[in-house]
């Protein structure tokens, strides 16, 4: 009878350490895990200065779902008051198929536009106390999406990829910078009432390790389910986690480094700290009610309340040190930005509820001085069609569309490529997600071609092959 042999597991440095010299050297290593800054340097730069010198520390991206307007909105096309009412098909020729196959007419905007600021922005009436910011804005209006499903097209918006199960461009952040605040998570997700269509994935860390993975906060006063437990109880959930970290501390000195376990770790040790970090987060009461009613939060509008408290809140985030903060929209009727029908209806409701918010927060952090070291970014995941789809709604529209940028580094008042005359497709300086993710990243000092993860045999990035920094619009 023979014995199979099974060669020996590999010996991990931490093995070495605390089998070698009697574990002398366990001990120097426990005091510097029991450092936080030391323990939690997981970011690739490993605490080395940024690629190139940041002209953002932060990024509050307002998420605009279900695709805005943007010849309602920001991209202003008096083509389409001339043409209105006649056929799409023989006034602009060959067209696209839509999601839905439907082509209609050509429908001139409800909505009145007009000049703002030095740099003469045109902004509809949807957005009057945005548009009093005009020259804070860098309008891209030639962006494209390779989707024109809402699933598809907010994979790639987020992650850079069509596919399920890729990083969030906010787990990216974190992955590169690190967290400037060991009590919050680095990415924070504000849920105005609904996830947006392909769930959670939209805001995943994937094969990136789990920290990064962003957090999502509901609506409201209470954004995470049992964030205040009683005082009797806190105790025994001390205990708890202390028994959860030495199990998993157990299986790290078995098997070495394991980024799952590690993780979990991290992620216990936050959720810890977090009930003390987020009710004073929250605690928006000790504002003054001049800074209130800048957002809006005096309204009769429930959706401006929402959002407003979002803003303010993303404000208190950026103060904290929180690196990457998405705001998603409330529901205030209809379905979100996404009006295949009651086009006036559906976005007059969801710009009463953005707008004023989000012309407070630009406000609030110039103000405050944040403005120059935060980066706001307003996207939805593609346009809508300049002919009608039914008799007053917009479809899909994926071949160009607006996405706006603020402070930051970026060089307001700007605008940088054009649709054609009907608002159809891009026609000049034509970019994709890819170079907004780039832009991005580079605003924070991380050049998105370094920024890489080895997985599945090579190394991936944001931006995977592709990718241009926007450097127009830069100041």
């Amino acid at each position: 009878m023979h014995c199979r042999r099974y060669a020996p597991a590999p010996v991990t440095r931490r093995q070495i350490l605390q089998q070698g010299a009697h574990g002398i050297g366990a001990v120097a290593l426990a005091s510097l895990l029991n450092d936080r800054s030391f323990g939690a340097s997981t970011s690739i730069l490993n605490g080395k200065l940024p690629h190139h010198a940041p002209r953002a520390k932060n990024i509050i991206f307002l998420y605009m779902d279900g695709g805005p307007s943007h010849v309602d909105t920001f991209d202003y096309k008096p083509t389409l008051a001339k043409y209105n009412g006649q056929n799409a098909s023989q006034v602009m020729g060959k067209l696209e198929p839509t999601q839905f196959d439907n082509v209609g007419t050509i429908m001139g905007s409800p909505w009145d536009f007009k000049q703002y600021g030095e740099c003469g922005h045109w902004v509809s009436s949807l957005f009057p106390h945005v548009a009093k910011h005009a020259d804070k804005l860098a309008m891209v209006k030639s962006c494209t999406s390779q989707f024109s499903e809402h699933t598809f097209a907010n994979y790639f918006l987020h992650t850079g990829s069509g596919l399920q199960g890729r990083p969030s461009m906010g787990a990216w952040v974190g992955y590169g910078l690190g967290s400037a605040n060991q009590n919050l998570p680095g990415f924070v997700v504000m849920n105005g009432g609904m996830i947006p269509p392909g769930g959670l994935d939209n805001f995943s860390s994937s094969f990136l390790p789990a920290t990064y993975q962003g957090s999502i906060f509901k609506a409201g006063k209470e954004p995470l389910a049992n964030i205040l437990p009683q005082e009797k109880k806190s105790a025994l959930q001390r205990n708890k986690l202390d028994a959860l970290k030495s199990l998993d501390e157990l299986a790290l000195g078995n098997y070495g480094h394991e980024s799952a376990i590690e993780s979990a770790i991290a992620n216990y040790e936050t959720a810890y700290r977090m009930q003390t970090a987020v009710p004073d987060l929250m605690a928006i009461d000790g504002e003054s009610e001049a800074t209130k009613k800048l957002y809006g939060l005096d309204s009769n509008f429930t959706g401006t309340q929402t959002f407003g408290r979002q803003c303010l809140i993303a404000r208190r985030l950026v103060e904290r040190g929180v690196r990457f903060i998405e705001l998603t929209c409330p529901k205030v009727g209809g379905d979100r930005w996404d009006q295949h029908d009651k086009l006036r209806e559906g976005h007059e409701n969801n710009c009463r509820a953005v707008d004023q918010p989000i012309a407070g927060l630009l406000e609030d952090l110039q103000k405050r001085g944040l403005l120059e070291d935060t980066l706001v970014v307003w996207a939805g995941e593609f346009g809508r069609t300049p002919f009608a789809q039914g008799k007053d709604g917009r479809d899909h529209n994926p071949f160009g569309f607006t996405m706006w940028l603020a402070g930051g580094g970026v060089k307001g008042g700007t605008s940088y490529g054009e649709t054609d005359e009907f608002g159809y497709k891009a026609v000049q300086n034509r970019i994709e997600m890819h170079d907004l993710h780039a832009t991005m990243l580079h605003l924070l000092g991380i050049d998105h071609e370094q920024s890489t993860f080895r997985f599945g045999g090579r190394d991936m990035r944001l931006t995977d092959v592709h990718g241009h920094v926007i450097h127009e619009i830069l100041a």
